[in-house]
């Protein structure tokens, strides 16, 4: 079952716009209280910058949003990131554009799209991913069994997520929620009834989408 999508992975980026140096940095994060450690971060890494404008969006149904112009003016930078992020569907995610001022003015409209840009190249590099609930189903089964196994993964259905070697095969095997059933019934199929299903898990578990 698919919970939301956020930011695959931790990035920085960095685009020249008209002399001004635009550093945008981001992150995927477990909630608002992190979201703000990372921006706090952000600033003092780049504390001799102009601007360090960071936008936010968290929780599974994007419930919270925050963004600040930080000294631009009004609704060119923050809004405008924050819309994007909220558009794409993301969420748990932070971004920081960072600017020098280049001693060129951009106008209004120039600084919408060179922190929209900037925010769009970050996301672009970072990745977007897909956060999973997930079951880890735990099997015992015979040597035998462990090719057939091994084969039926390759339709996708689920996972081999480790293998451990005993005197029987210990496998791992992940799945979305509403599969389980299905896996079950398959493993049960391929050894005949002489599995062992040891224990389950649910685990939230992050796949990259682009």
């Amino acid at each position: 079952m698919i919970l939301y999508k956020t930011i695959y992975d931790e990035a920085e980026t960095e685009l020249e716009i008209n002399k001004s140096k635009f550093i945008t940095n981001i992150k995927p994060v477990n909630g608002y209280e992190e979201a703000q450690e990372f921006i706090s971060e952000i600033k003092i890494r780049y504390k001799d910058a102009t601007h360090n404008v960071p936008a936010l969006v968290c929780g599974e149904k994007q419930n919270i949003q925050w963004e600040s112009d930080d000294g631009e003016p009004s609704g060119t930078s923050g809004p405008p990131i924050l819309r994007m992020m909220v558009s794409l569907g993301l969420t748990n995610s932070v971004i920081v554009v960072t600017r020098y001022f280049g001693g060129k003015l951009l106008g209004t409209g120039g600084l919408v799209r060179a922190y929209s840009e900037s925010a769009r190249k970050a996301i672009d590099t970072a990745g977007i991913g897909i956060v999973k609930e997930k079951i880890i189903h735990t099997y015992i089964i015979d040597y035998s069994m462990l090719g057939k196994i091994s084969n039926a993964e390759k339709d996708g259905l689920f996972n081999i997520i480790s293998t451990e070697y005993r005197d029987k095969v210990s496998l791992e095997l992940s799945v979305d929620t509403e599969n389980s059933k299905a896996l079950k019934s398959l493993v049960q199929n391929i050894c005949s009834g002489r599995e062992l299903l040891t224990k389950s898990r649910v685990e939230m578990i992050k796949e990259r989408l682009v």
